[in-house]
């Protein structure tokens, strides 16, 4: 991935009558780059992508690329392409004519039309299916095709809005890790439109996280993960524990003493946090230890009794659901090999004060 930005999106607000869809947003993407919007239903991730390919124009702001103000350029004058959930794949033309349908609008040669049908098909693995009706292919084929009539058109700018969300868990996974090395065969810059989660992190060079029409944090998917920049993204990506608790006292300012409803923990101090000031502490399920013994050398560690009230298993670990002495219920993972708990039993749960992350709203 270059760090050269080749889409800029500067200050871009949009209004469908008095419902406000996009505030605020400013991001830029880098060239050669797969990011991915990721949100729920509703944040304004599709509508983002929408403005950059020119089916809607912002209410406010403005769009680059390379430079060039293409705000309120029509979709034909700008460098990208379009795949829509729907495909929209006309069903009474064969593959090859669907994927040769925008060169043929561009009056290039046969020939040439011939051999870069050809060349894409092949990159995507369905050169056998060319003189097949769409309409005899299963889905994950005509996933490839909507993409193969994309990439031939070499966009600068590949938008991809939830492609694969009509198709079932198996076969889109399979279809992550295909669409992933062709991003890297290709070359050219991707964003990529999604709901879910796993599918983000698979995908991604960096994230983009909606919510509520802004984009709350653009990062790598470590930094996304790791250092969620608010409640909502800490809760959205993966699973967390999410302590709400009170500011008590500082130890050399590095170290926050909250009051958890009861309870005295240690969480690293941040900027702006101040005494008396309620917080959101991010603590992972895989950063809490657990132990029928009381863990020595204590240091850093908030250290805390617990009962076993629930397990469950998910292959390669376990999640187990243990109640604290103040009623709290947080969830604890373990390696299934090391999983030798069982409902009932009272442990201990702990964690270096640095691994949970200090969040305001």
């Amino acid at each position: 991935m270059s760090s050269e930005v080749i889409l800029r999106v500067v200050d871009v607000w949009k209004w469908f009558g008095k419902v406000l869809a996009l505030r605020e947003v400013n991001m830029d993407v880098y060239r050669g780059e797969l990011l991915v919007l990721l949100g729920p239903s509703g944040s304004g991730k599709s509508t983002l992508l929408r403005i950059i390919g020119g089916l809607e124009y912002p209410s406010r702001g403005k769009v680059y690329m390379d430079g060039e103000d293409i705000t309120f350029y029509p979709p034909y004058k700008r460098d990208t392409c379009m795949v829509f959930q729907s495909l929209a794949l006309f069903p009474h033309m064969t593959v090859y004519d669907n994927v040769a349908y925008g060169l043929k609008i561009r009056k290039v040669p046969k020939s040439e039309i011939d051999k870069r049908v050809d060349a894409v098909l092949d990159m995507l693995r369905i050169k056998e299916l060319k003189n097949r009706k769409v309409t005899q292919l299963s889905g994950g084929q005509r996933q490839r095709v909507a993409i193969a009539r994309a990439l031939i058109l070499n966009p600068k700018v590949l938008l991809l809005d939830e492609p694969l969300g009509a198709l079932d868990l198996k076969l889109r996974k399979e279809l992550h890790v295909e669409l992933k090395n062709l991003h890297k065969e290709v070359g050219n810059t991707w964003i990529f439109v999604t709901h879910d989660q796993e599918e983000a992190l698979t995908l991604a060079d960096r994230i983009g996280i909606m919510n509520n029409g802004r984009l709350e944090q653009i990062g790598d998917k470590w930094d996304i993960y790791e250092k969620p920049s608010s409640k909502f993204v800490a809760d959205f990506i993966g699973e967390t524990n999410l302590i709400s608790g009170k500011v008590k006292s500082f130890i050399n300012r590095d170290i926050a003493v909250v009051d958890w409803k009861g309870l005295e923990i240690y969480a690293t101090t941040v900027e702006g946090i101040d005494k008396n000031n309620d917080i959101f502490i991010s603590i992972r399920p895989e950063n809490i230890s657990i132990s029928k013994e009381r863990p020595s050398g204590t240091d850093g560690l908030n250290i805390l009794t617990a009962e076993i009230i629930d397990e469950i298993f998910k292959g390669s670990y376990v999640t187990y659901y243990v109640k604290l002495s103040n009623k709290e219920i947080i969830r604890v993972a373990v390696l299934s090999k090391d999983a030798d708990f069982e409902v009932g039993d009272h442990v201990y749960v702990y964690w270096l004060y640095n691994k949970g992350v200090v969040l305001r709203e």
